[in-house]
């Protein structure tokens, strides 16, 4: 059975076709290419059903439901709960986390059985704990690398939306702007590890378009993870059946 997951964040959709437990493709689209998807994925096996998250809104909700249309698929939404998958949603209200969020906790706890901090870092950044009896426990939400250069630049008279690179000690503007939002993303994530770093096998388990030029700044146990919201959806469907 082929299954299709649909990740659709701020600006992207990101979808994967899963199959006996491997990913047969994945890959993204910006959200105003969403129905673009059944031609992009014509050639590839055919899915049988879809599970989504969305946090883009009711546009992309309409857009993805109009594809699951076209390819003549059942569609799923994930949603937060309180208990799914073996973990434990310890929000105050659990229904309010986002469903990226809980997808990818879900997809942490099928990539490693302990304790780890869930950093999904993409147009936000978020950084998520995971105790090692599969409780979340809580977790930040930060402004993504992009957006806070963009912040700098929509509200200072002298500070340009630049291109820069990382540099520890950066001695120009644009490289001081990007390497101040990595160094602040990379500062949060290391001080919310400090959590779980007494307790045994403690990763990181990283994701999200800004992933590879935050992964050479931590200094934490730490795994690439390429989509850990796909994960989440690939054993949330899988759980449904």
């Amino acid at each position: 059975m082929t299954l299709l997951c649909l990740d659709c964040g701020n600006t992207r959709l990101k979808w994967g076709l899963h199959s006996n437990g491997l990913w047969l493709e994945r890959g993204a689209l910006p959200l105003t290419g969403i129905g673009l998807l059944p031609e992009t994925i014509f050639s590839l096996p055919r899915p049988v059903r879809a599970i989504a998250c969305n946090v883009a809104g009711l546009q992309a909700s309409d857009a993805i439901a109009a594809v699951a249309e076209t390819l003549a698929v059942p569609l799923s939404w994930a949603t937060a709960r309180a208990e799914q998958c073996g973990v434990k949603n310890s929000y105050d209200v659990p229904s309010r986390l986002g469903a990226d969020r809980w997808a990818a906790l879900i997809g942490a706890s099928s990539v490693h059985r302990g304790a780890c901090l869930v950093v999904n870092a993409g147009t936000a950044t978020t950084i998520d704990v995971l105790d090692g009896e599969c409780v979340f426990r809580g977790g930040l939400i930060l402004p993504g690398i992009d957006l806070m250069r963009a912040a700098l630049a929509g509200n200072t008279a002298q500070l340009p939306l630049a291109e820069g690179k990382f540099d520890a000690l950066p001695r120009n503007t644009a490289d001081a702007i990007a390497s101040g939002a990595l160094q602040a993303t990379a500062g949060a994530i290391e001080r919310m590890f400090q959590r779980l770093a007494g307790q045994a096998g403690a990763i990181c388990l990283l994701s999200g378009g800004a992933a590879e030029n935050l992964a050479p700044l931590l200094d934490i146990p730490l795994l690439c993870i390429d989509n850990l919201v796909l994960e989440g959806l690939a054993q949330l469907a899988d759980k449904q059946e």
